[in-house]
C-alpha cells in the first residue's frame, strides 16, 4: 500500500508517464475535454476536490518548468488567481486568451478535471526536468 500523497491510480499513472516538456492541465468542472485526450476524472460534486487542493498535491509530485493560465483569470477570478500564484511560487507564468488556452489543451498529455466551479481557474503545466 502507498504511504500517502496522491492515491488515485489513474493520476499516478499519468504522473509516472510525464517527461520534460510534456503538458498537463488541471481544470475546473466546466472546461471542455476532447474525447481523444486522456482524462483523469476527479470531480465528485461542486467544489470537491477543489482546484487548489489538487494543484498543491500535484506540485509535490512533478517538476514544473512553466505554468500557463488564461488572461481572464486575473480579472474574473482574482482571488483564485492569487492563490494559484502563491502555490506556484517562483514558477514562470505565461498568460494567453482563454480561447487559446482551450485550443492548446487539446494537445496536452492529460487533463485532470476537478470539482472547481471558479471560472477561468484552469492551469496548464509544462513539465520540467529534475536534473
Amino acid at each position: 500500500m502507498k504511504k500517502g500523497g496522491i492515491l488515485h491510480k489513474h493520476l499516478n499513472e499519468v504522473i509516472a508517464s510525464l517527461g520534460h516538456m510534456d503538458t498537463i492541465v488541471v481544470c475546473d468542472a466546466g472546461l471542455p475535454i476532447p474525447d481523444e485526450r486522456q482524462r483523469v476524472e476527479l470531480a465528485f460534486k461542486e467544489g470537491v476536490p477543489g482546484q487548489l487542493e489538487v494543484i498543491e498535491e500535484l506540485l509535490k509530485e512533478i517538476v514544473i518548468e512553466k505554468a500557463i493560465m488564461a488572461n481572464e483569470s486575473k480579472t474574473v477570478s482574482p482571488e483564485m488567481h492569487a492563490n494559484i500564484l502563491k502555490l506556484l511560487g517562483d514558477v514562470e507564468v505565461e498568460y494567453i486568451p482563454h480561447a487559446e488556452f482551450k485550443q492548446r489543451s487539446r494537445n496536452c498529455k492529460a487533463i485532470i478535471r476537478t470539482g472547481e466551479f471558479t471560472p477561468y481557474s484552469n492551469v496548464m503545466f509544462v513539465c520540467g526536468c529534475a536534473y
